[in-house]
């Protein structure tokens, strides 16, 4: 439990800040009193200023603000790690571990439970299973796995025939997905998009609201473990919130929430907006920042809408060519976004591929158009593939691009093999925002992703993917560059700038101690930062082993 505010003044000294704040990037010292900096600067000026404050030597070590992750699912993840398997790479190294592990897990559970999976990566695992695979491996058993994107997913026939399917044309009721079938008409054991939800949704709300708030807790630990004090849960869920605020009460949320409420999640956002409630209602723990409809999704399970098809292989029962689907009629989501624009809400929108970010920003500039706001701070999440004529939308709308630098990390290789090198001159092109004045902070989206965020600044300073792949080198950004899309720019794109993203006097004392500088890293010292503490408020909430 998070203890109580204590106002005593405490100076942190013998140390390295970078604070990222523009007029003073860098000092030796600073001071918290309760949950803010009060002093940042020199220790002789600390002292002389706070001469009877406790003093912390911090042994020479490093200080950044608190990391804040801008999109992610905490209470999604939280639902999986208590009931769910993990199949990422490399826990499992091969479909075959994973077929051998659905194997062994089907024989021990009760009559009717399922086996349930999430991280499955086809690239780094070696290819799908099939249907047969699946049948083999769990006769008896329903089987249902996530693939690592969380929109593609894969069954058994027990799965499919409980869920009515498996038949041809079963799916067909389906707007926003499908079954994959053969040349015959028989499934393969691949779901795309809301194929996939109805078999995934019923079986992640069927998780214990006790178990949804152990998992937060669990889930919160390893962030703070990676110096993050601050996220922002995309797609929140009324069951989450309700959470939140409960933990909140309770002194038990260790990490800042910032809500983005989902609008998959029936009436919820509707009804939030009915109540009166007020885009950033809410305290320093949690607060509503936004609103948040999925209208394009998925490269790296080639779901996500381009204009050009895609490339490389395609997966049996893929439509070919494949431009990917949109999730969303063009009328449905204009509408959404007015209502929540004319009541005052931040709308952020999911927009991966060239055609699915021009259908996200058509809806914005309609909206925008009726009702004009010269700082509505609207996102476009994942924001992946900024082409020139989507860069010069972003620039006249005003619209965040809230990038997916952790994508160019974990799934920069899927994206290499599904839209080719060449187009990666136009996925996550930090030079080019950060040169024409587009605010662009970057994020995990953790689960999909590990929420490192070490991970994405690489990808974005060396354009390298996880395996050493180049995603157009000219591309790159500084060091520093890199932690403003996890500090100042992630604070700004939940209008946070005020409280949090630098190390100022006056802004919540939220800090990461770390083991290096990053100002004169190398990319490959950079991926290799550790945390060695993290300060939530100035109280301590991770600290590593020794």
């Amino acid at each position: 439990m998070m203890q109580q505010t204590d106002f005593a003044p405490v100076i942190y000294a013998n140390c390295r800040v970078l604070t990222m704040a523009p007029k003073q990037m860098q000092a030796d010292a600073f001071v918290v009193i309760g949950d803010r900096f009060a002093f940042v600067g020199s220790r002789a000026e600390a002292k002389q200023r706070f001469p009877l404050a406790e003093e912390v030597d911090l042994a020479g070590r490093h200080v950044i603000p608190g990391l804040i992750e801008s999109h992610s699912h905490p209470d999604m993840e939280a639902n999986l790690i208590t009931e769910w398997v993990c199949f990422s790479y490399p826990k499992f190294r091969s479909k075959a571990e994973v077929l051998a592990y659905i194997a062994s897990a089907a024989g021990k559970l009760p009559a009717g439970a399922y086996v349930k999976g999430y991280g499955y990566d086809d690239v780094k695992l070696g290819g799908y299973p099939t249907l047969a695979e699946l049948d083999a491996a769990a006769p008896a058993a329903p089987v249902f796995i996530l693939r690592t994107d969380g929109h593609v997913g894969l069954a058994n026939s027990l799965a499919l025939k409980q869920h009515k399917l498996f038949e041809p044309g079963s799916d067909d009721h389906l707007k926003f997905g499908s079954v994959d079938r053969d040349a015959n008409g028989r499934p393969t054991g691949l779901l795309r998009e809301t194929a996939a939800e109805a078999i995934g949704k019923p079986l992640q709300d069927a998780v214990p609201y006790e178990n949804l708030k152990r998992g937060l807790t669990m889930v919160f630990d390893e962030y703070a473990s990676k110096g993050v004090t601050s996220v922002h849960n995309s797609l929140t869920t009324e069951l989450a919130y309700r959470a939140y605020q409960e933990m909140s009460r309770k002194g038990d949320l260790r990490i800042r929430v910032g809500a983005i409420l989902s609008g998959r999640d029936g009436d919820f956002i509707d009804r939030v907006i009915a109540s009166g409630m007020a885009n950033y209602f809410g305290d320093d723990f949690i607060r509503i920042i936004g609103v948040e409809w999925c209208p394009d999704c998925s490269t790296s399970g080639r779901t996500a809408a381009y204009h050009e098809p895609y490339v490389g292989t395609p997966i049996e029962g893929e439509p070919v060519p494949n431009y990917g689907m949109l999730l969303h009629d063009v009328d449905e989501f204009a509408d959404y976004v007015a209502k929540a624009h004319r009541a005052g809400f931040v709308v952020c929108a999911d927009g991966v591929g060239d055609r699915g970010i021009d259908f996200v920003l058509d809806g914005y500039e309609k909206a925008l158009t009726e009702l004009p706001k010269e700082d509505h701070r609207f996102r476009v999440e994942h924001c992946c593939y900024v082409t020139p004529k989507i860069l010069e939308r972003l620039k006249r709308l005003k619209v965040i691009a809230s990038s997916a630098t952790g994508f160019a990390y974990d799934l920069g290789d899927a994206y290499v093999r599904n839209r080719g090198a060449e187009a990666m001159q136009w996925m996550w092109p930090h030079r080019t925002l950060n040169d024409n004045g587009v605010v662009a902070p970057g994020h995990s989206d953790a689960p999909i992703c590990q929420v490192n965020p070490f991970r994405g600044m690489y990808a974005i300073v060396a354009r390298k993917t996880d395996s050493g792949q180049s995603l157009y080198a000219a591309e790159a950004v500084s060091n520093i560059e890199a932690l403003n899309c996890y500090t100042y720019l992630a604070a700004y794109s939940g209008r946070e700038e005020q409280a949090k993203g630098t190390i100022e006097a006056g802004k919540l004392a939220d800090f990461a101690v770390i083991d290096r500088d990053l100002a004169t890293a190398t990319p490959e010292e950079l991926l290799g930062t550790v945390v060695l503490a993290t300060y939530l408020g100035g109280r301590r909430i991770y600290a590593a082993a020794g």
